[in-house]
């Protein structure tokens, strides 16, 4: 598997390398430049550009290769911002994606895209799922650039070791989303990339929809604190809710997740405090891997 110390792939010179060495028959596109919601509205032009030429390059290559399978993993950022609750592959590209996310969104829907195209032009075998928000252990904790569920769990952990009477969280809590524990999302490629033959994009998704409010309560109540949440209203919620349809991931592949939230978050959590507990004194912070 290239890693980005060995292998950047913006830079076709690399992408290049990396199948010369690797020789692959089956590509899983995980690569990404990724983070919460504060690093897409910093990073906008990055994030669009990053992702979009990977994802070019990254299939162009594979075709030229000869691999027999490429599965280009999308993200429900690409989703418009209002799309009917769950949402439908059929409604992906019914509307503008939310504003905070939209040029990463966008990036990763050029995958689609791309794939479709090299299918209809050189019998290109390529599949595009699209993951819901995932999480689980060696998710980045970066307080940066950090998804919501890293974030809180951090947020919570440190507020209970510093003694700490309250955390604030971003935005009103009003705002849902479903989250895939990253075992069951590692399963549903798998299942994919095996099986599913189709052009049309699938969700993979647990099915369960929770506000980030009582998100942020549950992950308070594993990890212990009982302090105040305060809620900083100036900052955005994001895409008002994120709940998937995920019938045909279960129709054409047979996946369905199998980790209920609750037990997820405590694995989670238990890993970060492990690696916290592990840390020198020098290097505090629990980056993800990239």
């Amino acid at each position: 598997m290239p890693r980005k110390a060995e292998f950047d792939l913006t830079r076709e010179a690399d992408v290049r390398e990396a199948y010369g060495i690797g020789r692959p028959q089956v590509v899983i596109h995980l690569a990404a430049v990724v983070g919460g919601i504060g690093a897409n509205r910093e990073s906008p032009g990055r994030f669009f550009y990053e992702n979009v030429m990977m994802g070019a390059m990254v299939m162009e290559h594979a075709r030229l290769a000869g691999v027999e399978k490429f599965v280009g993993i999308g993200t429900i950022c690409a989703y418009p911002k209002l799309a009917p609750i769950p949402f439908l592959e059929d409604d992906l590209w019914n509307g503008y994606p939310e504003e905070t996310n939209a040029p990463y969104g966008l990036a990763k829907k050029m995958l689609l895209v791309q794939l479709q195209a090299y299918r209809q032009q050189y019998g290109f075998e390529g599949v595009y799922l699209l993951p819901v928000n995932l999480y689980g252990p060696y998710d980045n904790f970066d307080e940066r650039t950090s998804h919501v569920i890293p974030a809180l769990i951090r947020k919570c952990c440190e507020a209970i070791e510093r003694a700490e009477p309250s955390i604030t969280c971003w935005g009103t809590g009003s705002a849902s989303r479903e989250f895939l524990y990253v075992d069951d999302a590692a399963e549903g490629i798998v299942a994919a990339a095996g099986s599913y033959m189709g052009a049309e994009p699938v969700n993979l998704g647990s099915g369960q929809e929770i506000t980030i409010a009582a998100l942020t309560e549950l992950i308070a109540e594993l990890v212990g604190f009982t302090g105040e949440i305060v809620w900083d209203t100036t900052k955005p919620d994001g895409q008002p809710r994120r709940w998937l349809d995920t019938s045909r991931a279960a129709n054409e592949f047979g996946f369905r997740a199998g980790t209920e939230l609750r037990d997820g978050l405590r694995r989670t959590i238990d890993w970060y405090r492990a690696q916290v507990e592990t840390a020198t004194p020098d290097h505090v912070t629990v980056p993800g891997r990239t």
